[in-house]
This record gives structure tokens, sequence and C-alpha cells, in this order.
């Protein structure tokens, strides 16, 4: 019975610091979040400066505060938040769980065990969570689309791509979604190492590692994870939107269509659009939602009893 309460416990800690993390870095990086996915999924924006290197994040903010105004610079914000709430619990809490599961008898989380639970976390959150995404995307290209009807509101969008495009259409994206389960394998592991190698150094435990620590671990762990996996974001970005815009651009069939294409008008460089926008997001993102996980667990864990 014990043993049991205990894991509830850990579950609604799990969940309950994952969802307050996300929604706390949701609302801090959204501006960038907007300029990375219209970069992703139109390119570069067309001005005279947009060929000066350093110059596009700022162009692009310019852009966006001129023709939307500041509330343009939120848009997706809701869906995002909404998303987020149940994406890092159920990421949190299963990955908790799945960690447990495959521990071996001295404790101790072999890094193919550590790949095991990041990816099964990531799956059963990208299939949970993919609707949401899907109308984020579309929110945040709306500004873009003036030859659209635009959504009036969250529950609009979602009611429009269920009565236009299906179920097909709240999953658009799932492949590359999935294939970007390889990014938490990558970024996982690394920071649980990280994180091991610190405690190593200053002679203390995981848990009870500064928030300085934490933070150093997941923006060395985000970096690396985010700079090997970015061109299935493109790719997913690209597939999400083009729902609102069918039968006015071409379309692409599938992921494999979508990364010739992308390839055959871009090359390389295109798999990488907004890029630099997404580190400058993701990184303090990271760090954001890591370092108030953390810190918000281990309250919980004091405050919550069995």
């Amino acid at each position: 019975m014990r043993e049991e309460a205990g894991s509830i416990r850990d579950t609604i800690c799990n969940a309950g610091a994952g969802a307050a993390a996300g929604a706390i870095s949701a609302t801090f990086v959204c501006p960038l979040d907007v300029i990375k996915t219209r970069l992703q999924v139109l390119g570069l924006p067309q001005t005279p400066t947009s060929g000066h290197k350093g110059s596009v994040i700022i162009t692009s903010l310019g852009n966006i505060v001129k023709n939307e105004g500041f509330r343009g610079m939120y848009r997706g914000l809701s869906p995002t938040i909404i998303a987020l709430l149940p994406n890092w619990a159920v990421y949190f809490s299963v990955y908790g769980k799945l960690k447990d599961l495959l521990q071996s008898n001295d404790g101790n989380l072999s890094i193919g065990a550590n790949m095991v639970a990041a990816a099964g976390a990531g799956t059963s959150t990208a299939i949970a969570t993919n609707p949401l995404w899907v109308v984020k995307t579309r929110l945040i290209m709306q500004g873009m689309r003036p030859d659209v009807v635009p959504y009036k509101s969250l529950l609009s969008a979602f009611s429009r791509i269920c009565r236009e495009e299906g179920f097909r259409g709240l999953y658009s994206g799932i492949l590359p979604s999935l294939a970007g389960v390889s990014h938490v394998v990558i970024q996982f592991p690394v920071y649980e190492k990280i994180k091991q190698y610190m405690a190593n150094v200053g002679n203390t435990s995981v848990d009870k590692l500064s928030p300085g620590n934490v933070a150093v671990a997941s923006s060395i762990s985000k970096v690396i994870a985010s700079v090997m996996t970015y061109p299935h974001e493109v790719v997913r970005s690209k597939l999400q939107d083009q729902g609102q815009v069918r039968n006015k651009e071409a379309q692409f069939s599938g992921v494999i269509d979508c990364t010739k294409k992308v390839f055959r008008k871009e090359g390389i460089p295109g798999f990488y659009r907004g890029c630099a926008t997404n580190l400058l997001r993701t990184t303090p993102a990271a760090v954001i939602t890591f370092t108030s996980y953390e810190m918000m667990h281990r309250f919980l864990l004091k405050v919550v009893s069995p």
C-alpha cells in the first residue's frame, strides 16, 4: 500500500510540475515561436534587409508588430498552453514511470533504457497532443493568409478543421511528429548524463543539484538535440499548415513528397529555416521548463502527502 501511495504521489508531482513548467516557458518564448513557425512555412521575409545576417528575427518581429500589432506576437499562445499542459504532464509522468520500470536493481539507468523511456514518453505525448499543435500552427499562420477565411478562436479553428478536414486534418504532420521523438531520445539521456556528471563532480545527488546546474544541463542537451533533429520540424510545420490553403497552392502528398520538394526548391538550408530562431526560443524554454520542473517537483514532493 505504501509503495502504491508513493507511486500515485510521484505521478501527481510529475504531472503538476510538468504542466506548470510548460505553461511558464510557453508564455515567455511565444513571440519567437511565431517567428520560427512562419520562417519554417514561408521561408525568409521578403524585405530589403532580409539578406543581412542577424536581421531576420528583428525584421520578422517588426513586420508582425507593424501588420498585426502586439497581439500578433502571441498568436497560437492559447492552444500552445492548452497543448503544453497535457504535453509535459503526460511526458514527465510516462517518462518517470518508464524510468522506474527500466532501472536496474541498483537503481541506475543505462543509456539504452533511458532512450527507451524517452521514446515511449515522446510517442505517447505526440499522439495525445497533435491536434492541438495543428490548431496552434494554423492560428500562427493565419496572419499571413489574407486570402483565407480566418479562424475566430481556438474552438472555431478546432471545429472547422474537424468539419472540413476530419480526423486526417487533426493528425496532419503526425509522422514527422513521431519522427521528432528522436529529439527527446537524444535530449533526455544527454540531460540525465550531464546532471549525473555534475552531481559526481560536486559530490552530491542529482536531486540536490542547484538551479544553475540544472539550467546548464538542460541548455546543452537542448542545443545538441535541436540541431540534430531540426529538419523534421520544417516538414511537420509545412504539412500542418497546408490544410487551410488547399486548392490555392501546390500540395504535399506526404512526408516524402514534402521532403523532396523542400530539398529541390531550397536545398539543405531549406531544412534549417528558422533554426537560429528556434535555438533562441527552445534553449531558454528548455532552461525554464526543466529548471521550473525540477524545483516544482521537489516542492510538490514535500507538500503532497502519499
